[in-house]
């Protein structure tokens, strides 16, 4: 990995939402990583969360779920929100989409998502771009790099491809950053 790095965004939240329905995943692993390099070349001096959907599926759906309503929360006051799910069925986990429905309109307002999908067959690559890219919009958050996908092999050795995709999208995805810190100031000011 290019080891500069930036002080740009001290004060940047950077959580990862992992919706494999099994908890300490490879899915979560790898968004970990990627939030992991993001929060170091953003300059972010806040430790990465991690929000494991697994750990309280079973509250989800319940009538009661303070647990989902504390990590709602974490969620909604990221900077930058690594959005992680294996393919189901060609598309994201229910179980990521049972959570996300528990956001109302402009939910994710302000953030910045970074969809990552984590695939067994290179034929799913489109999966973040077709299904979990609109979804995240469709709760006002803003998605402004392409949506990694990581095929199974690619899980072993990730700073190659992460990487890569820094070089394509980061460029973008901290310009995104910038203007969100900007609006901010200009609210509160």
């Amino acid at each position: 990995m290019s080891h500069q790095t930036s002080s740009q965004h001290p004060g940047a939240r950077v959580v990862v939402l992992s919706g494999n329905p099994r908890t300490s995943s490879r899915t979560t692993t790898a968004a970990v990583h990627v939030a992991q390099e993001t929060a170091r070349r953003l300059g972010a001096e806040q430790p990465v969360q991690t929000v494991e959907l697994a750990r309280f599926a079973a509250e989800i759906l319940a009538e009661a779920h303070p647990t989902a309503d504390a990590a709602l929360g974490t969620v909604a006051r990221a900077t930058v929100l690594v959005v992680a799910t294996p393919v189901y069925k060609a598309s994201y986990t229910g179980l990521l989409k049972a959570f996300l429905d528990l956001y109302g309109p402009g939910g994710l307002s302000g953030v910045v998502a970074v969809p990552l999908v984590v695939s067994g067959n290179p034929a799913h690559a489109l999966v973040g771009e077709v299904h979990l890219r609109p979804l995240l919009v469709e709760l006002g958050a803003v998605v402004p790099t392409p949506s990694l996908t990581l095929v199974e092999s690619q899980l072993t050795d990730l700073e190659p491809v992460v990487e890569r995709w820094w070089t394509d999208g980061g460029p973008a995805l901290t310009a995104q950053v910038a203007a969100g810190r900007a609006e901010l100031v200009e609210v509160l000011a």
